[in-house]
């Protein structure tokens, strides 16, 4: 008898882990969605069929789901096939991403529990912080050799589809340097806008390296977070260092926004050009036909 219970508690054993493989709730992108925007804390995997290292981090995030609750309330799920993977990473599934008030931040290492679970409870709230024309320089201190620390600010506008996809990928590089420097935004279109003339940026996305008064830009074709971090702490000593220049009077501000913006409408400059070329011409040509004098009718008599 006590061999029989002991082989049933074997197979109840074998049974319970099959069960609670695969156990993370699974659901479709518009549930997604509204789950990030309902609830504070939501971990999802974006996951694919017959994915042998997707069912790696499935198991792994089903046994850290009690450490989850222990640690903040919230949802864990996946989503399989999601059409919404690339806009969190470049990367095929898995992909693991961390939503913090719908702020995605992206899990970039490998399968193990204590990284994992040490990534999400030291970055439970957004790490990126967000500057405009009015706090950056207070904040930053650019100008003044940067007391603050250093600064890695990505210059952004809502309209970019890259600066979208980077979010994620972002928030994770302020994660791995929150202890060695500040990570931020700006929003060259709006709040950003005379911030983003003043370093000349005039392209969305940008990135910038404020250190010591100096200014380090981020020329990589690579937007990956092992490139972004290996850039802010060692490479940018290859770039050419340029002085951080000082604020900008209002002045100054709408003067070179004009300019950037010429720069940025070459064919509309073009069209204006010759608007005017033409609209001088055509002055001259009136001024020209008004100062000819009118001939006279002949008449019988003058025959």
């Amino acid at each position: 008898m006590s061999r029989f219970l002991y082989i049933l508690s074997c197979l109840s054993v074998i049974f319970n882990s099959f069960c609670n493989c695969g156990a993370i709730k699974s659901i479709q992108d518009d549930d997604l969605m509204n789950l990030i925007r309902s609830e504070t804390y939501v971990v999802a995997l974006f996951s694919a069929k017959n994915c042998e290292l997707c069912d790696n981090f499935e198991n792994i995030l089903t046994n850290l789901e009690e450490e989850f609750s222990k640690s903040f309330e919230g949802e864990t799920v996946k989503v399989v096939n999601s059409q919404l993977t690339r806009l969190y990473s470049p990367t095929k599934e898995p992909v693991l991403v961390f939503f913090r008030h719908g702020i995605p931040l992206l899990y970039n290492d490998i399968p193990s529990e204590e990284l994992i679970l040490h990534t999400f409870v030291n970055n439970k709230e957004p790490v990126v912080k967000e500057l405009n024309d009015e706090t950056f320089e207070h904040l930053t201190q650019a100008a003044s050799g940067a007391t603050t620390g250093d600064w890695f600010v990505m210059f952004y506008t809502p309209d970019c589809v890259d600066c979208h996809r980077l979010q994620a990928r972002w928030e994770t590089v302020g994660a791995q340097l929150k202890t060695r420097m500040n990570v931020a935004r700006v929003n060259k279109a709006t709040d950003g806008a005379a911030t983003a003339t003043r370093f000349g940026v005039s392209q969305a996305p940008t990135f910038i390296l404020f250190r010591q008064g100096k200014m380090y830009k981020y020329q990589i074709q690579k937007y990956d977070v092992a490139s972004f971090t290996s850039f802010a702490q060692e490479w940018y000593k290859n770039v050419t260092p340029i002085k951080v220049p000082s604020p900008k009077t209002p002045f100054d501000n709408i003067v070179e926004n004009i300019v950037l913006n010429l720069k940025e409408s070459a064919m509309a400059w073009k069209i204006g050009l010759a608007a005017t070329v033409v609209g001088f011409l055509l002055i001259i040509l009136m001024k020209c036909r008004k100062t000819e004098k009118p001939q006279k009718p002949t008449s019988k008599k003058d025959k």
